[in-house]
């Protein structure tokens, strides 16, 4: 293979007899000469770390940023969306599937350098870049050389993700990454390791890093029917939510349909997901909503204060009523944890 062509991966040391240890994710691979990583990505030439995936891109969108979702960042607005393939986790239920655990060799590519990103993103009228759709950490040399460039540009960043980094990836990306969306697939190790082959503590922490370092956080759980969806799990899930953000944490709860590997199950039911919008609200968290249910009641931000209708959400279409550009309420002043008003 013509090393020429690809780029050598960042995050990574050389051991003995031309093996490597990729320090990127919590996996830490060692990876032997000629081999690939977990992200089947990554992979060992002659004892160098290369990423396959540089500038290699299987999709792009302009999708509203609710999709991500993010409901307290820009609302209203659509963002320039892209993604390649591969992914650090092995989740049964990815609904991506198709690309998050596919190779370059499974899907035609678009070559696509940084500069070219960026131009493009300015060209749809996008304010900001969305690495989506897959796993952005896997992707990390590209989208950090794109958002750079982008940021320069005076666009934003996001990065929808499974939180799986290390911490001086991490630090290093947040320069030029003002939103995550954040999957907590679970909250306990026993489904991490059955259900996505990874841990739960290394989420856990890039979350309150991510939140340290100044990015807006919100945060998905997708309840799955008999694997993550008892009460006591989705109760210890919202009281570690209200200990990192407070009363101000933003938590998107998502509905589970049947895919990839777990074909078997049924969706969840609208009693469960009824009851995780109960249980996080009683404890103490103001901003809970409900994906794929298609309720406007469950996707609309309310003032915590006086109850008011903030921003009405029915599907993707986006109405801003009693909230002034500064993100306080109109009705009673209360302050409200929103970036971007666009009215």
């Amino acid at each position: 293979m013509d090393t020429n062509i690809l780029k050598e991966a960042l995050y990574y040391k050389k051991l003995e007899s031309k093996k490597v240890r990729c320090e990127l994710c919590p996996h830490r691979c060692i990876i032997e000469n000629g081999k690939i990583g977990i992200c089947n990505v990554r992979k060992n030439i002659d004892g160098s770390l290369y990423s396959l995936v540089y500038g290699k891109v299987s999709a792009i969108a302009m999708d509203p940023i609710e999709k991500k979702p993010l409901f307290h960042f820009h609302p209203g607005t659509w963002i320039f969306s892209i993604s390649t393939v591969g992914c650090n986790l092995k989740c049964k239920h990815c609904q991506n599937w198709e690309i998050s655990q596919a190779t370059i060799d499974n899907l035609p590519l678009r070559h696509m350098s940084p500069e070219d990103v960026v131009k493009l993103a300015l060209e749809e009228g996008s304010s900001g870049i969305a690495w989506t759709y897959n796993e952005p950490t896997i992707w990390f040399e590209f989208n950090l050389e794109t958002s750079k460039i982008a940021k320069d540009k005076g666009l934003y960043g996001v990065y929808v993700t499974n939180g799986y980094i290390n911490e001086d990836p991490l630090k290093e990306i947040s320069k030029y990454i003002d939103a995550m969306n954040i999957d907590v697939k679970g909250f306990t190790e026993d489904f991490y390791r059955k259900i996505v082959s990874g841990k739960l503590e290394p989420v856990l922490e890039t979350v309150k890093r991510a939140k340290d370092l100044g990015v807006h956080v919100e945060i998905t759980y997708l309840i799955i029917p008999t694997l993550n969806d008892n009460t006591e799990e989705i109760r210890k899930f919202s009281k570690w939510a209200f200990d990192v953000f407070g009363e101000n944490a933003i938590v998107h709860f998502s509905r589970f349909h049947p895919d990839y590997m777990l074909s078997n199950l049924y969706e969840t039911p609208m009693k469960t997901m009824l009851s995780a919008y109960e249980i996080a609200k009683e404890e103490g968290i103001n901003f809970v909503y409900l994906g794929n249910v298609w309720d406007e009641k469950y996707e609309t931000t309310y003032c915590p204060n006086c109850g008011a209708e903030l921003i009405k959400r029915s599907g993707y279409r986006i109405e801003i009523r009693n909230l002034n550009p500064d993100g306080t309420c109109k009705v009673c002043g209360r302050k409200i944890p929103i970036i971007g008003i666009h009215q």
